[in-house]
């Protein structure tokens, strides 16, 4: 699943650019009074307005991909297992801890000092 969201990402960071680069490429509306002058647009490749169907054209196929990998990379990252906790969690759990004595054989414990300066206040 993890190879999934990489490969959906990247196509999203694609798509992204070249979204971003068909925009650039395309003129304004007033760039079309230029062109009918003899500004030179009327020599390219696809015509005085037939780059305009074009790149619109993709530019309005590729922003649909864009929004299908938007929502499904919202799903793929919803729908990941959860870790709960803190790594520093999980480290303590997966020591071992040692065993204890066997219960009943603890060495009492000493009484307190006689001489100490802490005294019980009857109530």
């Amino acid at each position: 699943m993890n190879w999934f969201f990489s490969l959906l990402l990247t196509v999203h960071i694609l798509v992204a650019l070249s979204i971003i680069g068909l925009v650039l490429m395309q003129h304004g509306k007033g760039a079309d009074m230029g062109a009918a002058f003899g500004s030179g647009a009327s020599g390219s490749l696809f015509g005085a307005t037939g780059s305009a169907n074009f790149l619109s054209r993709t530019t309005g196929v590729l922003a649909a991909v864009f929004f299908l990998t938007s929502l499904t990379l919202a799903y793929v990252a919803s729908h990941k297992v959860k870790t709960t906790g803190s790594v520093m969690q999980e480290t303590v759990q997966l020591q071992t801890v040692p065993a204890s004595a066997e219960v009943g054989t603890e060495a009492p414990k000493a009484p307190a000092e006689t001489g100490s300066k802490a005294v019980d206040i009857p109530k």
